[in-house]
């Protein structure tokens, strides 16, 4: 398999980006976060990539960063999740957002075009068990370093009360958890709905 690909970016077009290494120019089909990244064509890239193979389908994708290349793995592991979902997915949801999204529950606020409810809540279903807290919390500011543990069944009931208390007011299940992961675990159940209100009428 191809782990990556170095060299020269030759092409940056909608879906995919095309990598020049040792004379072979390489069509990478992507995501819209990968291409936001790359550098000016004719600079030095490296992309992880992903070689697909089904019948007479052979496909390279190629992601930025380890968590992308990840996610869009566990996501074709899913039954009815081809590669088209996967990327579609990931335009609309970094990886951070996807992993707390499937965690919390929340099938949705997995969407894409392409992408109806029952898919959506196939991948919460096949893959909240896949993510473990160090994932979730790498992927967000925990503020006083609770981080996303009530999520994984473990830490503070005070942070899953909290979290019940805002979904009942209306908010989604996955801002909510947001919102609660930035403030210190240690605040009883109303001091972290106070302040979580306060930073989601801010939009941070």
């Amino acid at each position: 398999m191809i782990y990556s690909v170095t060299g020269k970016l030759l092409l940056v077009e909608p879906g995919f980006a095309v990598v020049e290494a040792g004379g072979v120019g390489y069509r990478c089909s992507t995501t819209t976060s990968t291409l936001a990244k790359l550098p000016p064509r004719g600079q030095e890239v490296t992309l992880l990539t992903h070689l697909y193979l089904r019948e007479d389908v052979l496909e390279l994708f190629g992601f930025f960063t380890e968590e992308e290349l990840r996610c869009f793995r566990l996501l074709i592991g899913v039954s009815g999740v081809g590669p088209k979902a996967a990327l579609a997915i990931l335009s609309a949801l970094t990886p951070q957002k996807l992993m707390l999204a499937i965690a919390a529950g929340d099938a949705k606020a997995v969407k894409a075009p392409g992408v109806g409810p029952k898919l959506s809540q196939r991948i919460v279903l096949e893959l909240r068990d896949k993510f473990s807290t160090e994932d979730l919390a790498g992927g967000m500011a925990s503020g006083g370093g609770g981080g996303l543990s009530f999520l994984a069944g473990e830490g503070s009931s005070a942070q899953g009360e909290a979290v019940a208390a805002l979904v009942s007011l209306g908010y989604g299940q996955t801002e909510a958890a947001a919102a609660i992961a930035k403030l210190d675990s240690s605040l009883a159940v109303d001091e972290l709905i106070k302040g979580a209100l306060k930073r989601l009428s801010r939009g941070v």
